[in-house]
């Protein structure tokens, strides 16, 4: 799942279990398969090399004396215990340092953008002349393009600037290593995230957080929905789905042209029936959407 543009995305990871970029940036750094670190570490981080440009932005440190190196509630049991003895002041102090941290990160990931790829000039060009222009992509890529917007119904989900309508859906691909049930456990999940919209770590005005009050979360259409990513940039990010299945482009059209019963839930996918010309069409085209990537 690509970070550029996401700026603009309702809910983050493949099961929208986190509603904002800072809490999505937390998330890594306490995940034991990923950082496997824990709250409190970072915060004496910070606090031993960053105090300066903490309290510029964040104001006064909070005192971190007797604060254990490490803590929070992770799975490592000594980090875990250690967080259990702490008082609830000293919680708030570790986590306070920890949201801000996310808020740095997702105010520089912000930042990150898609820049103009060769669709992006072919779309220019039609806009500025009425007519398509001959020499910005190829005859197999606006082949692919036709393709994209009718026969393959691509458009039915990935539109808009980013190439995605930032939903969710069963497209039948098969599990990853371990069981996941996409947004029917996510959606679930971020209301009751500790670092959701309307915690009290965020800085957003309740009106601002209207996703989480219409949230469906029992849905039998959620089993096994993932988020639909953008597709900017999509030849440069192999493998695919949301647990890596599809190693090529040309997999996941094929997946798409067959639509296979979905292992759980129901597959939104209907076959294509594109032949081999089109399916190589449709992969040329999707090459074209990749461009540069803008990044302070």
């Amino acid at each position: 799942m690509p970070i550029a543009g996401m700026a603009y995305a309702p809910f983050l990871f493949w099961d929208g279990r986190k509603d904002s970029l800072w809490a999505q940036a937390l998330g890594p750094l306490e995940s034991p398969v990923e950082h496997g670190g824990s709250r409190a570490q970072y915060a004496h981080t910070v606090a031993a090399f960053h105090r300066a440009e903490y309290e510029q932005l964040f104001g006064p440190m909070p005192d971190l004396h007797g604060i254990p190196a490490t803590a929070g509630p992770v799975p490592d049991p000594l980090a875990a215990k250690n967080w259990k003895a702490m008082t609830d002041a000293q919680r708030d102090a570790v986590t306070s340092v920890y949201v801000n941290i996310g808020k740095a990160i997702a105010a520089y990931e912000r930042k990150i953008q898609y820049g103009p790829s060769r669709f992006d000039r072919y779309v220019d060009a039609l806009l500025e002349n009425g007519t398509a222009p001959k020499h910005v992509l190829t005859a197999d890529e606006t082949a692919g393009l036709k393709l994209f917007l009718g026969k393959a119904n691509c458009i039915q989900c990935h539109n808009g600037p980013l190439l995605t309508n930032n939903e969710f859906h069963n497209t039948g691909i098969a599990p990853g290593p371990t069981p996941d049930h996409g947004r029917m456990t996510g959606a679930r999940d971020v209301l009751t995230d500790e670092f959701n919209c309307r915690s009290r770590w965020s800085d957003a005005k309740p009106e601002q957080c209207a996703e989480l009050d219409f949230l469906v979360t029992n849905a039998p259409e959620l089993e096994r929905a993932f988020k639909v990513p953008s597709l900017r940039n999509v030849a440069n990010r192999a493998p695919y789905m949301h647990a890596g299945q599809r190693a090529t482009l040309e997999e996941v059209v094929a997946h798409y042209n067959q639509a296979p019963p979905a292992p759980s839930g129901h597959s939104e996918l209907q076959p294509l029936k594109l032949n081999a010309t089109e399916v190589r069409q449709l992969v040329a085209f999707l090459r074209a959407l990749s461009g540069p990537t803008h990044a302070p």
